[in-house]
């Protein structure tokens, strides 16, 4: 076997005919809207639901809503919307998600995936452990940085919700995604999955320490930042606490084991 890095594969001229059509379907500001409303709810979206956003008539929203899925950037589903079941329920409705394709062009090419992936292996391959301490402060020096330039947006008498609208602001800007359910700031989008699968524990740890760094940063009180891996989920998430005391306490990381359970 060998022992050379894996590294991402060289864009086709079909495959680059591809993206180049997926962006090009999203060319009409219509259809655009649908498809960032649908991308940015997290969940399935109705015809009516994405008529209502892009202000338009179903008949033309399921015409957008199904080239969208023809050309595979949104998958299908059908359900009831109601809680009626049985003669009389009607049919299921068509719903609309985001699908997992990616668009990606640059022209004339660029390689930066593969920079990346050949940086993580090299941090992975070291037996010293400075690179990946390197690499941890690295991370937490950009987050502090983009965490302070934020709180001087907000202002030195900024109070806790400002910095917590902050804080999201950081994580869209930064390709997050976030969607607060109950008190957790939840990651729909991790901006560093191409390096996940080869590179698990080095870019989950990379992406924490980022967090944490913009939560300094932003010395808001009350979050914390912690590894929680879900599926289709980043695996970072941000712990709020409705009072402004510390989080819940770490959730088990990439590769630990939960603490056991304490007897009755």
């Amino acid at each position: 076997m060998s022992d050379r890095p894996k590294s991402p594969p060289d864009v086709t001229p079909d495959e680059l005919e591809e993206q180049l059509g997926g962006l090009a379907l999203l060319g009409d500001p219509v259809r655009r809207a649908i498809y960032r409303h649908v991308m940015s709810s997290g969940r399935e979206v109705s015809r009516e639901e994405a008529a209502r956003a892009a202000g338009v008539s179903r008949s033309v929203a399921s015409f957008h809503l199904d080239r969208l899925a023809e050309e595979g950037l949104l998958e299908v589903g059908f359900r009831r919307l109601s809680a009626r079941s049985g003669p009389g329920a009607g049919r299921p409705s068509k719903l609309y998600r985001r699908s997992g394709r990616q668009l990606e062009v640059s022209l004339p090419p660029r390689r930066y995936e593969l920079a990346a992936h050949l940086l993580a292996e090299a941090v992975d391959h070291s037996l010293a452990s400075q690179a990946r301490d390197a690499l941890a402060e690295s991370a937490r020096a950009r987050g502090r940085r983009l965490g302070a330039e934020a709180r001087a947006r907000a202002g030195a008498r900024a109070g806790r919700r400002r910095l917590l609208a902050e804080l999201a602001a950081v994580l869209v800007a930064q390709g997050y995604e976030p969607e607060l359910v109950g008190t957790e700031l939840r990651l729909r989008n991790c901006p560093f999955h191409a390096l996940v699968g080869e590179h698990t524990q080095l870019v989950c740890g990379m992406n924490l320490d980022l967090l944490e760094g913009v939560v300094d940063g932003l010395a808001v009180r009350g979050a914390k930042p912690v590894l929680a891996p879900r599926p289709g989920l980043c695996c970072v998430c941000v712990l709020l606490d409705r009072d402004g005391r510390p989080g819940p306490p770490k959730a088990p990381g990439i590769g630990e084991a939960a603490p056991p359970a304490r007897s009755a």
